[in-house]
């Protein structure tokens, strides 16, 4: 494979692994926060307004910035009927061949998130709550998440696309 696609899966694989391991931890934020508020209401009779809400953000961030990284670790649910019966070279061509409808259906979500965001930004967007939190922060987290994914998808097409000529992304002969 050309050196160019070499350090594109490179970079885009470690960029997305640092990412995902630190996004990892927002689920204890989120708990944290879950926890602050089921306190706050039961101890001392204080409802939250905003407790609820902030966690939603915070696992819409966490599943969508870690999406890349589960599929760079390959923790994306795959059907296995057929699957392990074929060879590697079988696996990847039908690997790559949906790849690209996932690249396809990436492209138009980063479009729509796009969009929205510059919604959101434009006319100053706050949620229907009684909290009215502006929703452009946690879009702009949303379309980031969905280009990391995209970002992800493309690697792993070359990786893909390098199993089933039998060579890895280094160069070496893997049959």
């Amino acid at each position: 494979m050309p050196r160019i696609i070499t350090l594109y899966v490179r970079w885009v694989d470690a960029f997305n692994r640092v990412v995902g391991r630190v996004v990892m931890f927002l689920i204890f934020v989120m708990i944290g926060v879950l926890l602050y508020a089921s306190v706050s209401r039961t101890a001392f009779n204080s409802p939250l307004i905003w407790s609820i809400e902030v966690s939603q953000f915070m696992m819409a961030a966490y599943y969508l910035l870690g999406g890349a990284y589960a599929m760079q670790m390959g923790s994306h649910v795959r059907m296995d009927l057929f699957y392990s019966r074929w060879s590697d070279r079988t696996r990847a061509i039908v690997d790559a061949m949906t790849v690209m409808l996932l690249i396809v259906f990436l492209g138009a979500l980063l479009y729509g998130g796009i969009s929205s965001t510059e919604y959101a930004l434009r006319y100053g967007e706050k949620s229907y709550t009684s909290w009215a939190p502006r929703l452009a922060p946690i879009k702009i987290i949303m379309t980031f998440g969905v280009l990391l994914m995209l970002l992800q998808s493309v690697s792993t097409l070359f990786k893909d696309i390098a199993r089933a000529r039998g060579v890895s992304l280094e160069g070496e002969n893997l049959e």
